[in-house]
């Protein structure tokens, strides 16, 4: 029987709360930072209690700030980094920070799959090397709210689809930091966050979130594309985030792991 794994959480929203509901088998869930007060005793809002715990591994679901703030601590503190806030690397300085944190603990940053298929096939080829590599992501204006798109548009007007970024994920991940780290995953798993393209778009004909992801190299050329439902915890993030980031915790663990 494979030893029980340590975890810990930053965030308790629309993923946080899946991982724990799942029960997962030798999962023990230890301990949760969250930003407020809450009326749980796993539950903690003060950064020195959460690391007064010992963890095999954490995982980040709270966004970019909770990278910032925790995530070379975790590292420090002896445990693996699982980050689904990818975009959080836009910042050079802070992923080779992080980078470095796990080398010289001898623990590993994981950047899961997450809201993304594909990143498999993807970081395969760029084995061999990428010529080019495009993710398009689309969802309804709603998702956009509270967010520079709506300095670029009236999201409330829109009657057919709009670009609202098209250039390197770098900008785009960092303009758009709750709706597309998928595209920073996508970037590191295959030509680097300057080479690779998102374009994002507002569109008014769609409820799900739609991302599209094309690829060119020596290997050939590839295009993968989702369909998800929406979060019903939160518009900017589709319900199969929450589930890949369960296969994710589960398989910290598992005697068979698969796509890893």
């Amino acid at each position: 029987m494979r030893p029980q794994v340590r975890l810990g959480l930053i965030g308790y929203g629309a993923i946080g709360k899946h991982i724990e509901a799942a029960g997962l088998e030798n999962i023990e869930l230890v301990s949760v930072l969250v930003r407020r007060p809450r009326n749980d005793a796993k539950l903690t809002h003060e950064p020195e209690r959460f690391f007064a715990h010992r963890f095999d591994a954490v995982a980040e679901c709270a966004g970019h700030e909770a990278v910032r703030a925790h995530g070379q601590r975790v590292l420090e503190h002896g445990a693996d980094l699982l980050v689904t806030s990818v975009g959080a690397f836009t910042d050079p300085a802070l992923f080779d920070r992080l980078l470095a944190a796990a080398k010289a603990n001898g623990r590993r940053l994981i950047l899961p799959s997450a809201g993304i298929g594909a990143l498999d096939i993807l970081s395969s080829a760029a084995v061999g090397g990428l010529d080019s590599v495009t993710v398009t992501v689309r969802k309804d204006p709603s998702a956009w709210k509270g967010t520079v798109a709506e300095t670029l548009c009236d999201l409330d007007a829109l009657t057919e689809p709009t670009v609202v970024f098209d250039g390197p994920v770098r900008e785009g991940a960092r303009l758009y930091p709750q709706n597309v780290n998928i595209s920073a995953a996508a970037a590191i798993a295959g030509l680097g966050l300057d080479r690779t393209r998102v374009v994002i778009v507002a569109d008014p004909t769609i409820t799900t979130h739609i991302v599209e992801l094309e690829a060119e190299g020596a290997f050939g050329r590839f295009s993968f594309k989702e369909d998800v439902a929406v979060s019903a915890e939160n518009r900017k993030t589709g319900k199969l985030v929450a589930m890949a980031m369960v296969k994710s915790v589960r398989q910290l663990a598992s005697t068979l792991v698969v796509a890893a």
